[in-house]
């Protein structure tokens, strides 16, 4: 499986990049967004690469950024979206833009992408919703030095990690992060005590 180009850019078009890399020239679809950040022909070119497999073809689908190729394949997830209508898709609304209409419910947003329907949208919301927010939690989990500090104390006391999950969360979510360990230590004491 192909999942990054780096070589020459041989040529380009507002839906396809061809990239010599040795030798080779591998042509991607890519959305709108990647070909305007894309250099100028016979300069250096770089893809991220997500390649696609069906009954009857193998397909190249380039983007310059993560966010871009994470989002596609998010979309090609949702019932009803293939690979052409999710770049169809991504050319129509950065992956930011399209990740808050989705949190936000925004349908008639996403109805303003060429190609989109109100049923479409509607599937998009609702089958990304569930998907955005279990990205949001892992991050979240992740991101804050705060909660780890707390739930390795919490757990280093005798707490089951499930419970201390929960609480670790809720605490940071009552008081934020920049209340101080101390003050999330004791609150999250609080809390425990009474289950």
């Amino acid at each position: 499986m192909i999942a990054y180009l780096k070589g020459m850019l041989i040529r380009k078009t507002p839906g396809q990049a061809v990239v010599d890399v040795g030798g080779v020239g591998y042509a991607a679809a890519i959305p709108l967004s990647t070909f305007i950040r894309l250099g100028d022909v016979g300069g250096p070119a770089e893809l991220l690469i997500h390649t696609h497999l069906s009954d009857n073809a193998l397909a190249l689908f380039g983007f310059s950024t993560g966010a871009e190729r994470e989002i596609f394949l998010k979309l090609i997830g949702v019932s009803g979206i293939g690979p052409k209508l999710a770049l169809n898709i991504l050319s129509g609304i950065e992956p930011a833009d399209l990740e808050a209409a989705v949190r936000d419910g925004d349908v008639t947003r996403l109805t303003l992408i060429p190609g989109i329907g109100k049923k479409t949208a509607l599937r998009i919301a609702m089958e990304l919703q569930d998907k955005l927010e279990k990205k949001e939690k892992v991050l979240s989990a992740l991101d804050s030095p705060e909660r780890e500090d707390l739930v390795s104390a919490l757990a280093n006391m005798g707490f089951r990690r499930k419970e201390v999950d929960r609480v670790a969360d809720e605490v940071l979510k009552a008081l934020t992060p920049k209340a101080g360990f101390e003050k999330l230590l004791r609150e999250s004491l609080k809390r425990l005590a009474r289950l």
